[in-house]
């Protein structure tokens, strides 16, 4: 069970959450800050008669139209179902799980104006795997996640749909089977439930979850293909690093020296000097990814740990400030960012497996025996590099496009939603580009006379019991399967990944 408190969420703590599907459960300290806050803004609505945006007013542009009292409920119910228009593929279970979780943690906080009432059925949401139906197109990534998180809203009033044991079945026969009436909206709870960025963040959760484990493997696959090649471990000596110390140049040096240590290949004496830039610079390029992933990492555990709707009530201080806190150009950035140093990494990872199949080194071309008869390795390759041209045209930054809306009112926006699905594809397909090289780093140690480390040899004992040795051609479609298999079913405990 994890109580949702005022401690930050960090990384670690998601992967777990995300991994092991632990309940959660509010703590005492967050029901008191949520009723306070309720209660702080009935109080405000009974005493006041001026205009609040998005409380007794309309939205976006028509923040000027004030709403009368006894339409409160109903301005609430009406935005999130006009807002639910998303559309496009959807959104996975795993990434609607962590919205639910994101958008608890943001509600808890106690500067939404939300009921107990109405976080407490998105807590039982979350734990019973009542998952609502999103779709990926529809935000604009800054007056919060309006589409997206309107199709989470809805099923709170018994709308929409949910997915509910892997089937798609209507909220109403959900809160039905589960005895639980439909939330009746409260002043405010709409807006708060709609503005925010629950949608990119929990894409950007996915995101460095996932890449941060495709880094690692990175490294280790990159080792493996360093060995098959008869490389050298020079570039890769301390020395070399102290004296350019970029911090994830640095580790990515020293990972890749653990991981062949005690390699025979490497000991013996070599006849080339150099190695080409894909190998030799692995140190360089998959650092400055280890980098960017780290302020990338700052970035979203900051906004994961805020609040990010409109207006914010601060119960203390005894205001209620209309901001710009959904606005997501942090975001933004962070995904294209990220976007730009993962694709970078598959790109590096392609220029080795095209390395390892041209027939240099003693290698025999493609990678087989009897190669005209066979094809082998010919096409793997191809179909990496046709995998690294789409993430190249993926990789084009979301943030620096803009576009009006809502007549003018919201008239600078990030796009850090596209920026977020984009990235969750790179990550996609950085993941089969690594596969195709780890098929093509392990066929050609079957080639190498002398073994490598005991740590690789230990990998590859588990990756040759499902893919064996090419010996004549075979359907390689079915090896790459088995290969992003085996990269996704690693396990890896949290400070390998996150030290």
């Amino acid at each position: 069970m994890h109580i949702i408190s005022s401690k930050p969420l960090s990384l670690s703590t998601l992967r777990t959450l995300v991994f092991e599907g632990s309940d959660i459960v509010l703590s005492d300290e967050v029901v008191q800050k949520i009723q306070e806050c309720r209660d702080y803004l009935d109080q405000k609505i009974e005493s006041t008669s001026g205009p609040i945006y998005g409380i007794n007013t309309g939205f976006g542009s028509l923040c000027d139209v004030r709403i009368h009292s006894e339409n409160l409920t109903k301005l609430q119910e009406n935005l999130v179902r006009s807002h639910a228009c998303g559309t496009g593929t959807l959104v996975p279970e795993s990434i609607i799980k962590l919205m639910l979780l994101l958008k608890i943690k943001s509600l808890s906080f106690g500067h939404s104006g939300v009921q107990l009432e109405t976080v407490n059925r998105l807590v039982s949401f979350y734990n019973n795997d009542i998952l609502p139906v999103i779709y990926t197109q529809g935000s604009l990534g800054a007056s919060g996640d309006l589409a997206p998180l309107a199709h989470l809203a809805l099923p709170l009033i018994g709308e929409g749909m949910v997915w509910y044991k892997g089937i798609q079945t209507p909220a109403s026969e959900i809160l039905s089977a589960f005895d639980w009436t439909p939330i009746v909206l409260q002043s405010k709870e709409g807006l708060a439930l709609l503005n925010g960025t629950q949608f990119m963040t929990a894409y950007g959760v996915h995101s460095l979850l996932k890449s941060f484990k495709l880094s690692y493997m990175a490294d280790l696959v990159g080792a493996m293909s360093l060995d098959a090649y008869d490389g050298r471990l020079e570039p890769f000596n301390p020395l070399v690093h102290f004296v350019r110390p970029h911090n994830g140049q640095i580790k990515t040096a020293i990972r890749i020296m653990s991981f062949l240590e005690n390699s025979e290949s490497m000991k013996q004496s070599k006849k080339h000097v150099q190695d080409p830039y894909s190998f030799r610079c692995m140190p360089q390029v998959h650092g400055a990814t280890k980098d960017t992933l780290m302020f990338v990492k700052n970035t979203f555990i900051t906004e994961i740990n805020a609040v990010t709707d409109n207006p914010n009530i601060f119960t203390k201080e005894d205001e209620i400030i209309s901001g710009g806190n959904f606005h997501g150009q942090p975001l933004a950035f962070g995904f294209d960012f990220l976007k730009i140093a993962m694709a970078e990494l598959g790109n590096i990872s392609e220029r080795r497996t095209y390395q390892l199949v041209s027939g240099l080194r003693e290698l025999p071309s493609f990678l087989v025996e009897k190669s005209g008869l066979n094809s082998g390795f010919m096409i793997p390759q191809y179909t990496a590099a046709s995998i690294v041209s789409a993430n190249k045209q993926l990789a084009t930054p979301a943030s620096v496009d803009s576009i009006v809306s809502s007549n003018g009112q919201e008239d600078h926006v990030s796009m850090g939603a596209n920026a977020a699905t984009q990235a969750y594809q790179i990550l996609e397909n950085v993941e089969r580009i690594l596969a195709i090289e780890l098929l093509n780093a392990s066929q050609a140690l079957f080639f190498r006379d002398q073994k490598t480390s005991p740590f690789l040899t230990a990998i590859l004992s588990s990756f040759r019991a499902d893919i064996p040795k090419v010996i004549e051609d075979r359907i390689l479609h079915d090896d790459i399967k088995k290969a992003i298999n085996f990269i996704q079913t690693l396990e890896l405990e949290n400070d390998v990944l996150f030290d």
